[in-house]
């Protein structure tokens, strides 16, 4: 995808006081090594999502949960013998789309061996799946190289039943304000959850028998008709109606108090969040799409690996064989 078709780099750090550099990373960093990459990932991308488009959605959770845990370092690809490893945790029970990422990673390998980071190759594929779907689009920076250690004990993903102030303290920790856990939320407008997360939200709350009395009652008998009370399995959209497209249509959903999650309900608890919420109503989401790609920026920061860190991993699900002493060992 040609860099002049996305919101200019210079621009969006100038506006989140962020230096690409400062980081180690750089939107030319394969431009002599591995010119292709981004092109390659992008046409691989865009003939999953084409045929299955709810991949968008499994593929931008898969890299937020890459980043929230240990950073952008690809550690969500990997798996250990002894089943201990980041995909092992329950939040990542249903994370998917790993296909995606081993395909692209493999057709990059085969023009550029052992140059292209698996983090890097899923920063692009989070990107390409959005844009394959018509949604924003946004810079990715590159030179993330791929962490050896990936641990269940370590996943501490923001969680669909917190509140507003874990939430908050969960991005501040990344370095992400409260502004991006807004944005970042509007994520949901192509997400599907299952019944099985909210049973307890619409059927039994405080251990009464009643339902969460920040969701509208009319939303809540919807969700009882499609989710009945033995039911745990069965999909259920994030932003009803909406789900197929990237919009702002998620804000109008939890303003009228339909949000899915306790955490996008909570999202009217706070004044910046309910703030935000209302002015992309109030305007048609006409910011979203730009707020969205900066923020997806931020998060391709945190905490990455570059220069001597880390490794180039020639597959996404093995760390690459040398003597550590460190707990993950590849099966």
């Amino acid at each position: 995808m040609a860099i002049k078709n996305l919101l200019p780099l210079v621009v969006l750090l100038s506006v989140l006081g962020v230096s690409a550099s400062q980081k180690g990373l750089d939107l030319n960093y394969y431009k002599s090594r591995c010119p292709d990459v981004e092109a390659i990932v992008h046409r691989v991308t865009v003939q999953y999502v084409s045929r299955q488009p709810s991949l968008a959605a499994a593929l931008l959770r898969l890299h937020f949960h890459d980043c929230f845990v240990r950073g952008c370092d690809g550690s969500v690809l990997l798996r250990s013998r002894d089943n201990d490893a980041e995909i092992n945790a329950l939040p990542s029970l249903t994370l998917r789309g790993f296909i995606v990422v081993d395909a692209a990673k493999s057709a990059v390998e085969k023009k550029c061996p052992g140059v292209v980071s698996c983090a890097d190759i899923l920063a692009l594929v989070a990107r390409d799946a959005v844009s394959a779907i018509n949604g924003p689009q946004w810079p990715v920076p590159l030179g993330r190289r791929d962490g050896r250690i990936s641990r269940r004990s370590e996943v501490n993903i923001p969680s669909p039943f917190a509140r507003i102030a874990s939430l908050k303290q969960g991005f501040f920790a990344k370095g992400l304000n409260t502004t991006d856990l807004v944005v970042l939320s509007g994520s949901h407008t192509i997400g599907i959850s299952n019944c099985g997360l909210i049973h307890k939200r619409i059927y039994n709350f405080t251990g009464k028998g009643d339902f969460d009395p920040s969701m509208n009652p009319s939303y809540v008998r919807k969700l009882k008709k499609r989710c009945k009370p033995n039911d745990l399995k069965t999909p259920v959209e994030m932003d009803p109606g909406s789900v197929k497209v990237f919009n702002s249509h998620y804000f109008d959903t939890v303003a009228q108090k339909k949000g899915l999650f306790t955490s996008d309900s909570t999202l009217l608890d706070d004044p910046e969040t309910k703030s935000y919420i209302d002015r992309q109503v109030a305007t048609a989401g006409s910011s979203f799409a730009k707020d969205f790609s900066e923020s997806m920026v931020k998060l391709g920061f945190v905490e990455v690996l570059t220069g001597n860190k880390g490794e180039i991993r020639k597959r996404c699900s093995f760390v690459e064989p040398k003597k550590t002493k460190e707990t993950l060992i590849f099966l």
